[in-house]
């Protein structure tokens, strides 16, 4: 299977950088779930992987468990509190105050005071016994299946990665990651319930991004995996069915806006939907390199980055892009469009770019 585009990225600058573990004063061993971020005297120069908004602050988070924040817009940044120093590969708010962040080693965060601080609610040691104990006690057609797979997450320990999350609201969301790994919960995080049984992803490809457009969640992953909760069913029916996609490589990411989904991925490829996922369009965006970051204006226009640096624009809903002009020729792994300008963040850290005025 391929290792997500997200992960390559940082394992790359993980290596320059000297390795993603670190000892004790004895010089010992110390697990990264166990090892508070170290301070930055440099943060903003730190690899990164994912930044969003929280309300009117900007919060990024990225490598040995790194997570900023910023209140004059991104002009200036100060490191937050975060009690691991795993890779964190997303990180998302639904309210100014409640945020979640994920990565590797299974990794869930939470913040209740719109990112200052942090706080472990999950990690990779405990889900394989939890999805031992809720396919126990809450049997399925092929139970034996989802228990062999259990039992199996345990015996392999913390090695793996969420890729993505989404929150409803301060209560509902779901955290997704490598080999059909899905999370649900319903309580702020205080609890989750594994959704394995119940997504169309029978080979268990990687589930790399996520995204709501209206009423309609999705759900994108390798080998041209694309997925909608089938939201018309009640709640112990619900699952996430497979849908037609025009291509077989995969996605990186997903973005939306109501009447519109926009997903991208390998080798430039990039596909969209009007019709709430019912049918897809191939988009020519022009660029032989994989795309990895999207963002979204106020004014609608939407803003692709690749692998390689480039940017693109699009002023028609994703139908077709032109070439941005960026001050720098860095990999992007994410991307926030603000008035007038962008924030990209990749391996090198965060930098501005002003959007040229058309």
């Amino acid at each position: 299977m391929q290792i997500p585009f997200k992960r390559l990225l940082l394992l790359g600058a993980l290596l320059l950088a000297g390795g993603a573990h670190a000892g004790d004063d004895a010089g010992g061993f110390v697990d990264v779930l166990d090892l508070p971020a170290a301070y930055s005297n440099a943060p903003s120069h730190v690899p990164l992987l994912a930044i969003s908004r929280a309300g009117n602050r900007l919060i990024s988070a990225g490598a040995r468990g790194h997570i900023l924040y910023s209140d004059d817009g991104g002009s200036s940044w100060r490191q937050a509190e975060v009690p691991v120093s795993s890779d964190l590969t997303a990180v998302r708010f639904p309210t100014p105050q409640d945020g979640w962040a994920v990565g590797h080693d299974g990794v869930v965060l939470h913040s209740a005071d719109g990112g200052l601080h942090w706080q472990r609610q999950l990690d990779g040691r405990q889900i394989g016994q939890l999805m031992i104990d809720y396919y126990n006690a809450h049997p399925q057609p092929d139970n034996a299946t989802w228990l062999n797979q259990a039992q199996r997450l345990k015996e392999e320990g913390a090695d793996k990665p969420f890729l993505d999350l989404w929150f409803r609201d301060a209560k509902e969301g779901f955290v997704v990651g490598a080999f059909n790994l899905i999370l649900h919960t319903t309580d702020g995080g205080l609890s989750w319930e594994p959704w394995n049984h119940r997504i169309d992803n029978p080979q268990a490809l990687h589930l790399t991004a996520m995204t709501a457009s209206g009423d309609d969640l999705f759900v994108v992953g390798e080998q041209g995996l694309l997925l909608r909760l089938d939201a018309r069913q009640e709640s112990p029916q619900q699952r996430f069915v497979a849908l037609p996609s025009p291509y077989a490589g995969s996605f990186f990411g997903v973005v939306a806006r109501p009447g519109l989904v926009f997903a991208y991925g390998l080798r430039g490829h990039a596909i969209r939907s009007l019709d709430g996922g019912e049918s897809w369009t191939a988009v020519d965006t022009g660029l032989p390199v994989s795309l990895t970051a999207a963002s979204f204006d106020a004014n609608g226009r939407l803003y692709l980055f690749s692998q390689a640096g480039q940017g693109l624009v699009s002023d028609d809903s994703g139908a077709s892009f032109r070439t941005l002009d960026l001050a720098e020729r860095l990999p992007v792994s994410g991307a926030v469009a603000g008035p007038g300008r962008l924030l990209l963040v990749g391996a090198r850290g965060i930098r501005e770019n002003a959007i040229p005025v058309r």
